[in-house]
């Protein structure tokens, strides 16, 4: 018996590439996910009991194929019946490939459908939307409360995506096209990697199967385009977070935050590759969000502890940082350099700048009350505390902000 796991961290690595091998040969994009929706399911049930077929991504290709040509069979049998049963069979598949291209399905897939999904025709939400749902595999809700809209939105804008790129030949765009594309696949690799470092709902805090997804792919795109900064920085950035996983969640999975985290458990290996890559990304042109934002995660790698944390060179990237790529959540981390370098009361300040912007956001709550906590506060830094607490629905932030909240009960 295979541990439920082992299984789930497989199909989330092949299904980007069984949907990709399916898309390439049938198109049919919206009928073709349901299909590779309805393998891995089916797999998920059998594989824990069954075991592990001999070829795992060649059996969800076979069975997402069978239900996909039956779906069609069916939906053409409503219209044309006989007629339109030809039309099922790809016209690639009484061919033989051109010299030096492969018809068996790799990640060259998965990189051809990330940048499928991000093709021009969308809007920049639906390019996001619909690379989270098909690459990503995040559910519909997970993408709602990344983007703070209601479930059903999502599903509409998901929905609206997939009919758009109908009919788009299944092809990597060319150079121009393709650095058109990069920053939305860019945008959309960091959002995987956050959901998966940590996660925005349900009793984990990390989701490893998404965050090792997200280097994977960035690495593939970097090899794509190995002098693209953006690119190198966002891959150190990634690295450089997820070396301190390992750290992060105590023995029941109850969150640490960085400063009291136990810096032997880091992975020293990723902290290297990730701080090298920073020193090659700020070499790459003007540096831009991600590689200043792999700065600052290799100076809180580097410090021997907390206390020996270079927060004035921290603040200095934030400033840099917010004035090129201005965001609420990297003008949130400002506010905390801030608060280190020049007092709590100095970060206090520095918050009610952003409270339009992220007014009702539990991490605006919380950091309000660590300031107030800071400055002796302890009433506001109590109500703040729970407040965040309510707003989150990741299960261990919420018991770490209502344990620091009953710290200061009398």
């Amino acid at each position: 018996m295979r541990p439920a796991t082992e299984v789930e961290d497989l199909l989330r690595r092949h299904a980007p590439q069984v949907l990709g091998a399916l898309v390439r040969r049938y198109g049919h994009f919206d009928a073709t996910e349901d299909a590779v929706q309805e393998a891995l399911l089916a797999a998920a049930r059998q594989w824990p009991d069954q075991g592990l077929p001999d070829n795992p991504r060649g059996w969800l290709i076979r069975v997402a194929s069978r239900r996909l040509v039956d779906q069609l069979r069916a939906d053409a049998a409503r219209r044309r019946r006989e007629e339109d049963a030809a039309l099922l069979t790809p016209r690639d598949a009484f061919t033989a490939p051109p010299p030096g291209e492969s018809r068996a399905p790799s990640d060259d897939d998965t990189l051809t459908l990330l940048f499928l999904c991000c093709h021009p025709a969308l809007n920049p939400a639906g390019q996001v939307a619909l690379t989270l749902r098909a690459v990503g595999g995040l559910t519909t809700a997970e993408i709602a409360r990344a983007h703070m809209v209601p479930e059903a939105t999502m599903a509409q804008r998901i929905s609206r995506a997939k009919a758009k790129v109908r009919g788009t030949p299944f092809r990597q765009p060319g150079p121009a096209d393709r650095d058109a594309r990069l920053g939305v696949v860019l945008q959309v690799l960091y959002l995987i990697f956050n959901e998966g470092y940590t996660a925005t709902s349900g009793a984990a805090l990390h989701r490893a199967d998404l965050a090792r997804e997200a280097i994977r792919l960035t690495r593939s795109v970097r090899r794509l385009l190995p002098r693209e900064g953006a690119v190198t920085g966002l891959l150190a950035l990634m690295l450089l977070t997820e070396a301190r996983s390992a750290a992060r969640s105590g023995p029941h999975g109850e969150l640490i935050p960085l400063d009291e985290q136990d810096r032997t458990r880091w992975d020293r290996q990723a902290i290297a590759e990730g701080t090298a890559l920073v020193e090659e990304a700020l070499s790459q042109g003007p540096p831009g969000a991600y590689q200043l934002q792999a700065a600052i995660a290799a100076l809180h790698d580097e410090a021997q502890g907390a206390d020996a944390t270079d927060w004035p060179q921290i603040l200095a990237l934030y400033d840099v940082l917010v004035r090129r790529a201005p965001e609420p959540m990297a003008e949130l981390g400002r506010v905390v350099a801030y608060a280190m370098v020049h007092g709590p009361q100095a970060g206090l300040s520095e918050l009610t700048a952003l409270e339009g912007r992220l007014k009702g956001h539990y991490r605006l709550d919380a950091v309000r009350a660590h300031l107030l906590e800071r400055a002796g506060d302890t009433a506001g830094a109590l109500a703040a505390y729970r407040l965040a607490a309510k707003g989150t629905l990741s299960r261990p932030e919420a018991r770490y902000l209502q344990t620091r909240a009953a710290r200061l009960l009398p």
